[in-house]
């Protein structure tokens, strides 16, 4: 798209001011839109029925990677009883080339171990790249990925040979539901309304901001780390949010589950064994304040 509007340009300037580009063609290029040749594992959009204590969850996205560009397309429909969400995890990925950037998501931990996450991603067309800079004008719409957490996470350790770290967030079970939720709604409106996406202002962890301060009004003040998203765990180890495991330095080691990502990454329990290190007697720690800076 970006190349569209270079395209404009230049005609522009070429005719000298002597012909000039539709409008209707210029803002249609300005809107983001549904309406693309997308990438085949960003092409279909989630959805999900809520009534009362139980969701329906359309279009989980469950691919099994052989490359960044190889994949087993599978979207799945899943039931879920709102009663039994529990946990809430907050998964960072750092940029290596770019320390001061991560892509963050959250997963879902249900009562029976099962886990659902959402990844909020570029959504990029076939031979789009992302790229920070095509993030600040317009070049690509936003997307909340629904997925299963072995999509999400493999992508990332096995394939972009990333490191992951997860965080268990201190967050009571209604808060957990109630944000889930406000997160589904979200998924809807994108659906019938796109929106651009924004590098600065409309990316992964503004969003997660935003929803998490209408579920606990005020939990997460401004803060350059909204923005600058590779110091989004630190931030929220800061405000309380994380359980701990002493200092910021020793729970983020305890977060790092890279390595056990690898080891299980074909076991059947993939969910259960990256998070085998964490203590279940921490995960079960009681809210805690804000730490002074």
């Amino acid at each position: 798209m970006l190349l569209h509007l270079v395209w404009v340009a230049a005609h522009v300037v070429l005719a000298g001011g002597c012909a000039s580009v539709p409008q209707n063609t210029v803002d249609e290029m300005l809107k983001p839109s549904n309406e693309r040749h997308w990438k085949a594992n960003m092409a279909v959009l989630p959805y999900a029925r809520i009534r009362d204590d139980r969701v329906q969850v359309y279009n989980v996205r469950n691919c099994t990677y052989l490359s960044e560009d190889e994949y087993v397309l599978n979207y799945e429909d899943r039931a879920y009883n709102l009663d039994e969400v529990e946990t809430l995890d907050f998964i960072v990925c750092p940029f290596s080339e770019a320390p001061g950037l991560a892509h963050t998501m959250l997963s879902f931990g249900f009562r029976d171990g099962t886990y659902l996450g959402i990844s909020i991603e570029v959504r990029l067309e076939e031979g789009e790249v992302y790229s920070a800079v095509g993030g600040t004008v317009r070049q690509f719409e936003i997307m909340y990925v629904v997925a299963d957490e072995r999509d999400l996470i493999q992508l990332r350790t096995e394939i972009r040979q990333a490191d992951v770290y997860i965080y268990r967030c201190r967050l009571t079970p209604d808060e957990v539901r109630a944000l889930l939720v406000d997160i589904l709604k979200r998924v809807n409106t994108l659906r019938k309304r796109p929106e651009f996406y924004d590098t600065f202002m409309n990316n992964c962890t503004t969003n997660i901001v935003a929803h998490i301060n209408r579920v606990r009004p005020g939990a997460i003040p401004w803060h350059p780390a909204s923005f600058l998203t590779g110091y989004a765990d630190r931030e929220a180890y800061r405000l309380g949010l994380l359980i701990d495991y002493g200092s910021f330095e020793q729970t983020k080691r305890q977060a790092h589950i890279t390595s056990l990502a690898h080891r299980y990454a074909q076991q059947p329990h993939f969910s259960a064994m990256i998070r085998s290190q964490q203590s279940p007697t921490r995960l079960a720690a009681p809210l805690r304040g804000a730490r002074t800076r």
